[in-house]
């Protein structure tokens, strides 16, 4: 039976009978004798394995080159060698698929960009199977908070009539053909209909009955900003409460990035210790931070105010009642506050219309989450519960209110006020590895000019 290698170099004793089923990293020869690096992807490390030139199979040796796959069955021992606790030795050997010399993940350095035009062989890779291990593990984290507490998982469309935003940056769903005559009404679904940016709108309507939901599935944007922080299509966590109000919201919040983060040290140490040697000398300082301070929470005015008296110049001045640029927030969690932070009540006129409006009718009760290193990781809001007001954001908005009409609707039959946020999982992944770039915690990314595999 196969034993996956991260369980082998767990193994406490040795073992006559193992079988390993895996993918040739490296190969060197001696006279008489060989020795294979096998990688099966279920962890970093490679299994070291001695096959003498008597077991059976050693007649194709050459042909066990980088890439190719194997199967070798073998006696688990104690290894002589420095920084290994066990290598296989051999008693037979079979060569399952080669790998010929245009193999492109030979043992050099690849530059992130090469390794993109590679997508379907990168995974084989240290850093990027590191990556798509944690990117595993915290999918599972992600379930295992919400589940933990009594949050009901929602799946919402992939396929909707309403834009959550409200910034009509959307990808067309249809079957017309562009012809003059072709009308919303002839199309596939008899209107308009787009890819969502969004589960926050349907997740609602499923926290207003209850009480508790979150949803996590991919999301789209057609936003053309070909950048080393935005997708075209990418996946988003989104929690709603009934009976919850701001100060609820930033609570779960800050918990949540905390919780996380904590988790990723607890359950991928050897991956996480990866990305901080090769991948961001400071990730583990920035992570410690994160878990040991506590989050500090500052009004949208009192973060502007702070921002123009600092004397640092920014690429991007500061301006009052315009979004907080990346390296603004990085400045109040890094150089200001020396903390995580939690910026809120931000103007109204720059976030959507679902957002409950202050008493000063001029803010709205937004919040950003914001951490060393990335800047925004999380943004919520409570949600607007009033009708009326709610009918006067969307006509604030410029929003036709009959495409809304089963949301308003929320607020006529039993309205509560209810509050929730939404997190990016590869902007989350970026914070947690170090990583830069989204298209490199992604398995395949989607961006402007650029859908392969």
């Amino acid at each position: 039976m196969r034993t996956l290698i991260k369980h082998i170099l767990a193994a406490t004793e040795p073992n006559d009978s193992v079988v390993v089923k895996a993918w040739v990293r490296t190969r060197r020869d001696s006279k008489g004798f060989s020795f294979l690096e096998l990688n099966d992807g279920s962890c970093l490390a490679n299994l070291q394995c001695v096959v003498d030139a008597a077991t059976p199979g050693y007649e194709h040796i050459l042909q066990f080159t980088t890439g190719a796959s194997a199967i070798v069955t073998g006696k688990l021992v104690p290894s002589p060698a420095q920084g290994q606790k066990w290598e296989l030795h051999a008693t037979k050997l079979e060569l399952i698929g080669i790998a010929d010399a245009t193999y492109p993940l030979q043992k050099k350095g690849h530059t992130p960009e090469f390794m993109r035009s590679i997508a379907h062989l990168r995974p084989r890779s240290n850093l990027y199977g590191a990556i798509f291990r944690l990117r595993s593990k915290l999918a599972f984290a992600v379930h295992e908070f919400f589940q933990s507490r009594d949050f009901v998982y929602v799946h919402t469309p992939i396929i909707t009539a309403s834009d959550c935003e409200g910034a009509g940056e959307m990808f067309r769903v249809t079957t017309l053909k562009g012809k003059p005559d072709d009308k919303p009404e002839h199309d596939f679904f008899g209107k308009k209909t787009y890819l969502t940016v969004s589960g926050q709108l349907e997740g609602e309507i499923f926290a207003c009955a209850l009480s508790n939901i979150y949803t996590f599935g991919p999301t789209f944007r057609a936003e053309n900003s070909n950048t080393a922080r935005h997708a075209a299509e990418f996946w988003m966590i989104e929690p709603e409460m009934a009976f919850c109000d701001l100060a609820g919201d930033m609570d779960l919040a800050e918990l949540f990035i905390k919780s996380l983060a904590k988790y990723a040290l607890e359950h991928c140490p050897e991956d996480m210790a990866f990305f901080g040697k090769f991948v961001d000398k400071g990730l583990n300082e920035r992570l410690k931070f994160v878990l040991e301070r506590p989050f500090v929470r500052v009004p949208y005015a009192d973060a502007v105010d702070i921002l123009l008296k600092s004397g640092k110049k920014f690429e991007y001045p500061v301006a009052p009642g315009q979004n907080l640029q990346s390296e603004h927030e990085r400045f109040l969690t890094e150089e200001h506050f020396k903390s995580p932070t939690t910026v809120f009540n931000y103007p109204r006129a720059i976030k959507p219309f679902y957002m409950r409006v202050n008493d000063d009718g001029q803010t709205v009760t937004a919040m950003d989450v914001l951490v060393p290193g990335i800047g925004e990781v999380i943004g919520g809001a409570q949600r607007e519960e009033r009708p009326d007001i709610l009918a006067a954001q969307m006509a604030f908005h410029q929003l036709t209110p009959a495409d809304y009409s089963w949301y308003a609707d929320l607020r006529k039959y039993g309205t509560v006020p209810h509050a929730g946020f939404g997190l990016g999982f590869e902007r989350l992944l970026m914070f947690l590895s170090g990583v830069s770039n989204i298209r490199d915690v992604i398995p395949f990314a989607r961006t402007p000019g650029s859908a392969e595999f």
